[in-house]
């Protein structure tokens, strides 16, 4: 079987959903459904929002995670006390994935979670600027348009992310998305002589 390259998967920058860094998330919410449109209809729909600076350097994605931690913003709290946690007792572990039911639900009661987070949506939407709440990207997030499928499972897997920017040389040329890797796996599996 031929190696396939990350550049044959990706999708160019063009076709994804971008937003300046000063964009509200009413600006971001269209921005993702005005690419959805445009997208081709037999792929997976994009989930994810890039985030440029005034430069139209890609500087971080937003997901459908940030999207639902934007709405409130008390979430950050609770973030920083993980990171505390974490430093203190030298984790390398992201203790949030320990909670139990019981501790989810003291956490949205000490913190007042999510008491009346929908009624001010609208305020939220167009006073809320990406900056705020993307996810700010590493190097890890990269990956090279000539490296190989199987580099790139190996990095989704150690990164645990949904999608990786893909580079030709200094440049961000495409989003590598999890879902097309899998989808591409699924068609290697179905070719198998078994």
């Amino acid at each position: 079987m031929r190696d396939i390259k990350v550049k044959e998967l990706m999708v160019p920058l063009s076709d994804y959903a971008a937003v300046d860094e000063n964009a509200a998330m009413f600006e971001a919410v269209l921005s993702l459904e005005k690419a959805r449109e445009k997208f081709d209809p037999n792929k997976l729909r994009h989930r994810a929002i890039l985030v440029t600076d005034k430069n139209k350097k890609v500087v971080g994605k937003i997901g459908y995670l940030d999207f639902l931690e934007s709405l409130e913003p008390k979430y950050r709290e609770i973030e920083e006390l993980l990171l505390t946690m974490n430093k203190t007792i030298e984790s390398k572990y992201n203790l949030g994935t320990a909670f139990t039911s019981e501790m989810i639900h003291s956490q949205i009661k000490t913190h007042s979670l999510w008491e009346k987070p929908l009624n001010d949506l609208c305020s939220k939407a167009s006073n809320s600027h990406a900056k705020d709440f993307m996810y700010v990207l590493k190097d890890s997030d990269y990956i090279n348009d000539e490296a190989t499928l199987d580099q790139a499972v190996h990095q989704f897997i150690l990164t645990q992310v949904q999608s990786l920017l893909v580079k030709k040389a200094d440049d961000t040329v495409g989003i590598l998305r999890l879902s097309d890797v899998v989808e591409t796996l699924f068609g290697l599996v179905k070719e198998c002589k078994i």
